[in-house]
């Protein structure tokens, strides 16, 4: 697949909240993730598709209330493709919040092999 069909692929996914399904069938075996610092306790930088699933599970087990998501339009260039995420969600212990991020994918040989986040959790 193209970067541009597997960003296409990944925003008809997403829209369904079909996290797994992406990871399955989008990401590399070895992709990266990348998080900016923040207040959680998710790792900043893991590697291999488990470890992403692994991060996926360990988010989703820290929300409390989900109240609605959002995103922007994708952007795609040869390798990469971009967009915003946000969510209206209650985490544990913390008060309700908009939380948006820009997510950049990389991708190569028709998988995404790389992502990362750019957000404040602090704010």
């Amino acid at each position: 697949m193209t970067t541009a069909q597997v960003a296409e692929r990944y925003y008809e996914l997403i829209k369904l909240h079909q996290y797994e399904q992406i990871q399955n069938e989008l990401y590399s075996h070895d992709a990266v993730s990348i998080e900016p610092e923040n207040d959680s306790n998710l790792p900043l930088v893991i590697e291999g598709l488990a470890a992403l699933k692994e991060k996926e599970a360990l988010f989703f087990s820290q929300v409390d209330e989900m109240f609605g998501s959002y995103m922007s339009e994708i952007v795609v260039s040869t390798f990469f493709f971009s967009m915003m995420t946000g969510m209206d969600v209650k985490m544990k212990g913390k008060q309700r919040k908009n939380k948006e991020q820009i997510c950049v994918f990389e991708v190569r040989d028709g998988k995404i092999v790389k992502e990362q986040f750019f957000y404040d959790d602090f704010a």
